[in-house]
């Protein structure tokens, strides 16, 4: 019986201390700018954007749907940020949905910013690429002036938040 237990808390031993190095290597990739991946996706009107487009500005990158309540949330404040901040920061927003469905939303909201359509599979790929391991949205990219992801964020974001991370970058 002894033999049985003393098994059972080495392998439990060994469990905690596997999850807490890969916890660890996690913790420490997501510390490391990286450079964004190339991508191309339309617009409402068909037209493809790259990647590249927005370079030399800070770019958000929001990742979202029209069926997603806390992304719907968080639009009006980047709406708000990308005014406040139109000369320096470029958002965009990478829609994990439907052309048809974006565009009533389009024409109900007004965004300020482009909308890109990504569809469901590209779209989480490239979120993937960008450090979301669970496939959360909304979920919100920072890219620096160079073209360095410096920060991602899994869920709504407040302006709070948001205004952290790019006001050392102005």
């Amino acid at each position: 019986m002894k033999t049985l237990q003393s098994i059972f808390i080495i392998a439990l031993l060994a469990l905690t201390a596997g999850i807490s190095v890969r916890m660890f290597n996690q913790w420490q990739a997501d510390q490391q700018p990286i450079p964004l991946p190339e991508f191309s996706f339309p617009d409402l009107n068909d037209t493809q954007h790259i990647s590249n487009e927005w370079q030399g500005k800070i770019i958000v990158l929001n990742f979202w749907a029209t069926w997603c309540p806390a992304c719907l949330k968080e639009i009006p404040a980047f709406m708000a940020m990308q005014m406040q901040y139109a000369e320096k920061v470029q958002f965009v927003g990478i829609a994990l949905d439907d052309l048809e469905a974006v565009k009533t939303f389009q024409q109900k909201t007004a965004v300020n910013y482009p909308l890109l359509i990504s569809g469901d599979f590209a779209g989480f790929q490239l979120t993937k690429k960008l450090g979301n391991l669970i496939n959360a949205i909304p979920y919100t990219v920072v890219v620096n002036r160079d073209g360095q992801v410096i920060y991602h964020h899994a869920g709504e974001l407040t302006t709070t938040e948001l205004q952290a991370v790019i006001s050392p970058l102005l």
